[in-house]
């Protein structure tokens, strides 16, 4: 089976009602499935940074890229899909964890820089922050205690080094 290609795109948008909406109208109407969606404030105000995973690549995204564009309210959408970037998730996971295996699955937190943010009779919650590659591997390690539930935020992406979005 191929592995699934993702895009990265990155908006900034005037911090107003509705953009949320109209991005994700956009992809939908493209046929674009949303990998991940992720929108904040930005160190200037008045404007939200936009972190759109988008499943596929090519010019179909170029095409999302300049659609984009006409959404009045955006200032500026950079393709970091081909740059050299910092991508960072925060994952909630609730891990079955009886007495007996409660040291086994906080040393695998460790092992993975988590931490251990509740504790109950039969499960730990453990947050990690880390790219979506090594939440994916923590989670497929945990696997085999049982993930009870499971809460992901979404990536943020930056472009590494001077490559800045102004």
């Amino acid at each position: 089976m191929a592995a699934i290609e993702y895009s990265t795109l990155v908006a900034l948008v005037q911090d107003h009602p509705g953009v949320l909406t109209k991005a994700a109208m956009l992809f939908r109407r493209r046929g674009y499935n949303i990998a991940s969606l992720n929108v904040g404030h930005s160190e200037v105000p008045g404007i939200s940074r936009m972190t759109i995973v988008v499943e596929g690549r090519g010019p179909h995204i170029k095409q999302c890229e300049k659609q984009l564009y006409k959404l009045v309210e955006v200032v500026k959408v950079l393709d970091l899909t081909e740059e050299a970037r910092v991508d960072k998730e925060v994952a909630l996971i609730r891990v079955s964890a009886r007495s007996a295996e409660r040291a086994e699955v906080v040393g695998i937190a460790r092992a993975f820089d988590a931490e251990i943010v509740d504790v109950a009779r039969d499960s730990l919650i453990v947050e990690i922050t880390a790219s979506p590659y090594t939440i994916d591997r923590f989670l497929e390690v945990a696997g085999d205690f049982g993930i009870l539930e499971l809460t992901r935020t979404g990536v943020v992406s930056m472009s590494r080094g001077g490559n800045g979005a102004k």
